[in-house]
């Protein structure tokens, strides 16, 4: 039996750290933000549908990120008419890993999903995992991005779901103070769920 451990952290918590951790203890990790990149790179699923609804982002046959995000600040109902369009393109590409994995009787899988809690993906996992880290740590990663600004971090945080609450909805919770204990605790939720 595959078991399926979802793992979602607020902007600038770790999370990417984490799912690195992961993957190089042989665990495979689907990411939803990669994902996304891929449906808006050329050849991609979402380029058409997305260009039809911004047509300024379609550049050279791929979704022009910076360009998207200008008018999703513009457009009233932007974000919900994106996700209408990206979402199903998402869960298609989540559901194939997850069955190729159930296949394969790999027996534990990641998914990194930003808005786990948000859109309800927590429903499709066995167990959840939370990154933390202090709220000066965070607005420090993630203000020392390139192009970061404090609006565009208020914009992001608006979105998600306080720290606190994904914190008393997760299974288990990781702080990731420094990557050596964050790595400890990933090796000892691994053994966790595998000495199950």
């Amino acid at each position: 039996m595959t078991f399926i451990l979802g793992l979602t952290g607020s902007v600038g918590m770790g999370k990417s750290t984490t799912s690195r951790i992961f993957r190089e203890l042989g665990v495979p990790v689907w990411d939803a933000d990669a994902t996304v990149h891929a449906l808006y790179d050329s050849g991609g699923a979402a380029v058409a549908p997305v260009g039809q609804l911004c047509p300024a982002a379609q550049v050279d046959g791929r979704i022009d990120r910076s360009v998207l995000k200008n008018w999703l600040v513009t457009a009233p109902d932007g974000f919900r008419r994106l996700e209408q369009i990206v979402h199903p393109l998402v869960a298609q590409d989540r559901q194939a890993f997850i069955r190729s994995h159930i296949a394969k009787q790999t027996p534990l899988v990641v998914l990194d999903i930003p808005l786990l809690f948000e859109n309800n993906g927590d429903q499709l996992c066995d167990a959840t995992i939370v990154v933390t880290a202090d709220p000066e740590e965070q607005r420090r990663r993630v203000l020392e991005r390139p192009g970061m600004t404090e609006e565009e971090f208020e914009r992001i945080n608006q979105r998600q779901m306080p720290d606190n609450q994904k914190r008393q909805r997760a299974t288990f919770v990781v702080e990731t103070l420094s990557e050596h204990q964050t790595r400890h605790d990933v090796q000892k939720i691994i053994k966790q769920i595998l000495g199950r």
